[in-house]
């Protein structure tokens, strides 16, 4: 069985109604029969084929891919953080309703997570709730909100909130570091992206953030944990010789890595090598950035071909984490 975590979905909206959240940085979608252009403003974003939108096709493309059921989220431009919660509020809870109208064509097989405000905490919060109750397996929130990174305490009252309601959480990048450096090749996506996750992980692990979060918060960082795994001995040799990492962490950081999970598109058996043997074989999921060209394009090739995986360790990630982690 294959569950795939990690896979985005954009439903057709049109110029009009995103223009009632800002005209000028909206996204909305234009389609041209099954390929379409999202949009912010007047300028195209991605390129896109209607797997992103159109449910039946969706189910087609899980039964090409091998897939029985794939949680979908937001793609991340439709977040809305930076605009004020009197729109963004009403953006999200549209944007929510319109994912669950999507896996209504299959609701075994298509789950989705909400996207949430996270710009104003309580509204966060409230529509975390509502989401949970119509349907939604959990929330998909981005890295950070402008300047604050994941050890905001909004951010961590709202990671309490979701713990105590039993809420899942899936971090993924977005609104990664642009500082002129990166202007070509996608250096954004191969850099920043990987860099934005490593610092959402570490933001929570080195500020204590943990420590006055719920143990029994359920949460996952997508992109295999960006650059965490190969890093983290660098995190804990700091650790041991400079005051200042203890400052707020009382532990070793290698030791929180029971305290959250990742996906597994890392697209290299070495890599994904390594991913297991830090966090182990019960916090790793099956994700693979569908459908977008730099996702893994035949999902679950990555952990299925596994040389040196165990086939309990490939059943683990593949299927029973996820139906652990989402209550699926």
């Amino acid at each position: 069985m294959k569950i795939d975590i990690h896979s985005h979905f954009f439903p057709r909206i049109a110029q009009h109604e995103a223009a009632k959240l800002c005209p000028q940085r909206a996204p909305w979608l234009h389609v041209e029969g099954r390929s379409g252009q999202i949009m912010v403003g007047d300028k195209p974003f991605r390129p896109v084929d209607d797997v992103l939108w159109d449910a039946a096709r969706r189910i087609d493309y899980l039964d090409e891919k091998g897939v029985d059921v794939q949680v979908m989220c937001a793609t991340p431009v439709m977040f809305g953080y930076e605009q004020p919660i009197e729109r963004a509020l009403p953006w999200t809870q549209r944007m929510n309703d319109r994912a669950i109208e999507m896996t209504q064509a299959a609701p075994q097989r298509l789950k989705v997570l909400a996207q949430v405000p996270l710009q104003d905490r309580d509204a966060a919060c409230r529509e975390a709730s509502r989401a949970k109750v119509c349907g939604h397996v959990g929330v998909q929130i981005g890295n950070h909100v402008a300047e604050r990174d994941l050890d905001h305490d909004d951010l961590v009252a709202f990671l309490a909130h979701c713990a105590h309601e039993n809420i899942p959480v899936l971090v993924h990048p977005w609104d990664m570091m642009r500082d002129g450096r990166m202007k070509k090749w996608m250096l954004p996506w191969l850099v920043a992206m990987p860099a934005e996750t490593q610092l959402g992980i570490l933001s929570l692990i080195l500020s204590g953030a943990f420590e006055r979060l719920p143990a029994t918060l359920r949460l996952c960082f997508a992109h295999g944990g960006g650059g965490f795994a190969f890093l983290l001995g660098r995190a804990d040799n700091a650790w041991r010789h400079r005051d200042i990492v203890r400052e707020d962490c009382p532990h070793l950081p290698s030791s929180y890595v029971t305290r959250f999970h990742v996906d597994s598109a890392v697209f290299d058996p070495r890599s994904l090598q390594l991913l297991v043997d830090v966090m182990g074989a019960d916090r790793v999921m099956l994700g693979s950035d569908a459908p977008f060209p730099l996702g893994e394009q035949d999902i679950g090739a990555g952990v299925h071909g596994h040389a040196a995986l165990t086939a309990a360790d490939k059943q683990r990630i593949c299927a029973d984490n996820a139906r652990a982690f989402f209550a699926i």
